[in-house]
C-alpha cells in the first residue's frame, strides 16, 4: 500500500513538472519581441536608392528623414545624382541645413499626385511644402515641373509618391529684376536703370518687369560688351535711349514660358514683332533664339528655367535686336 501510495506521489509530480514546463514554453513564445513591419517610406526610398546618395545626404543635413518618413501623403520631386551635378550642386557644405531644407520642401507637395493626375496646365501653379509654387504641366511629351522633365515617374512609397527629375529645382529669390541683380548681370540690370530713369525713357519699365507675369530672354554682360562692339559704343548709356527702349522690350514674353513650353518655329515677343527658337542648332546641339534683326545669327541659350517671383528667365549669349 505504502510502494502504490508512492507510486502515485510520483506520477502527480511528473504531471506537475510537465504542465509547468509547457506552462513556461507558452510564456517563453508570448514574450518574444514582435517583429518590427517593414516599412517603404519616401524616406526608405531615398535610402535604398543607390543614384539618390547625394539626396539622402541632402535629407539627414536638412533634418527632414522623420518628415518625409511621417503619415503624408507626399509627393517628392526627387532629383537623382546626376541632377546634382547637372545643377552645379557638387559640393553641400557649400549650403547651410535651412538652405537645403528650403530647398528639399521646394521639392515636396503635401499631396499624393501620381503623374496621370497631374494638371494638363500648360503651368498649373502648385503650392510646395516651403509655401513656394511650382509650375506642373502634363502634355503628349512627359510630365515637367518648371520646365524640368520627370524621367521616372510613379515610385511608390507607403506615405505617397516620388517622380525621378533630372535638375534640382531652385525656390525663386526675388523678382525679375531682383534675380538679374543677384544673377551678376550688371550690363542688364544698368540698360534697364538708364531706360527707366534717362530723359525720354520709360519710367514704368523697371516695375514692369518686377511685378508682370513674364519670361525674360536676358542678354549676359558679355552679350552687351559684344553690342557695343558692334554699335562702335563703348557705354550702355551712349546707346540711343529709343533704339535701347526697343532692344530691352524685344527680350520680354508675355506669361512664363518655361524651356518645355518652347518649339521650333516663331515666337511672339510682348512689345511686338516676332523671334526665331530652334532647339537644336546650337552649341553641343542646345536651343537658339534668333532676333528678326540679328541677321540670321543665332543668340545661343545658355541656361533655361531660372524661376523668379514673377516670371522665369533664360539666358543668351547675344543681345536680340527687332526688325
Amino acid at each position: 500500500m505504502k510502494n502504490q501510495s508512492i507510486k502515485l506521489s510520483l506520477k502527480v509530480l511528473s504531471l506537475f513538472l510537465l504542465s509547468f514546463a509547457i506552462v513556461s514554453c507558452n510564456k517563453d513564445t508570448d514574450s518574444s519581441p514582435v517583429p518590427t513591419p517593414e516599412t517603404n517610406t519616401i524616406t526608405d526610398v531615398v535610402v535604398a536608392g543607390s543614384s539618390f546618395s547625394t539626396l539622402e545626404s541632402a535629407v539627414i543635413k536638412a533634418d527632414l528623414q522623420e518628415t518625409l518618413s511621417g503619415t503624408g501623403p507626399f509627393t517628392v520631386f526627387a532629383p537623382d545624382n546626376a541632377a546634382f551635378t547637372a545643377s552645379g550642386i557638387t559640393n553641400l557644405d557649400n549650403l547651410t541645413a535651412a538652405q537645403l531644407e528650403n530647398i528639399l520642401l521646394y521639392h515636396t507637395i503635401g499631396a499624393k499626385i501620381e503623374a496621370a493626375n497631374v494638371p494638363a496646365g500648360p503651368n498649373a501653379k502648385v503650392i510646395t511644402a516651403n509655401g513656394d509654387s511650382v509650375f506642373v504641366t502634363s502634355n503628349a511629351n512627359g510630365v515637367f515641373i518648371n520646365g524640368i522633365q520627370v524621367t521616372n515617374a510613379d515610385v511608390a512609397a507607403d506615405n505617397g509618391v516620388i517622380h525621378v527629375i533630372n535638375r534640382v529645382l531652385l525656390p525663386p529669390s526675388g523678382n525679375t529684376v531682383e534675380t538679374a541683380v543677384a544673377s551678376g548681370l550688371d550690363s542688364l540690370v544698368k540698360a534697364v536703370t538708364t531706360a527707366t530713369t534717362a530723359m525720354g525713357g520709360d519710367p514704368t519699365l523697371a516695375n514692369t518687369l518686377s511685378t508682370a507675369e513674364l519670361t525674360v530672354f536676358a542678354p549676359t554682360n558679355a552679350a552687351f560688351t559684344q553690342l557695343l562692339s558692334d554699335l562702335s559704343l563703348s557705354d550702355i548709356n551712349d546707346i540711343p535711349i529709343n533704339t535701347l527702349l526697343a532692344v530691352l522690350r524685344y527680350h520680354v514674353v508675355a506669361n512664363r514660358a518655361f524651356s518645355s513650353d518652347l518649339a521650333n518655329g516663331t515666337l511672339a515677343m510682348l512689345a511686338g514683332g516676332n523671334s526665331t527658337i530652334n532647339l537644336s542648332n546650337g552649341t553641343n546641339g542646345g536651343p537658339t533664339i534668333t532676333g528678326s534683326g540679328n541677321s540670321g545669327t543665332s543668340s545661343n541659350i545658355t541656361a533655361t528655367n531660372i524661376v523668379t517671383r514673377n516670371g522665369v528667365v533664360h539666358l543668351i549669349d547675344r543681345v536680340l535686336l527687332p526688325q
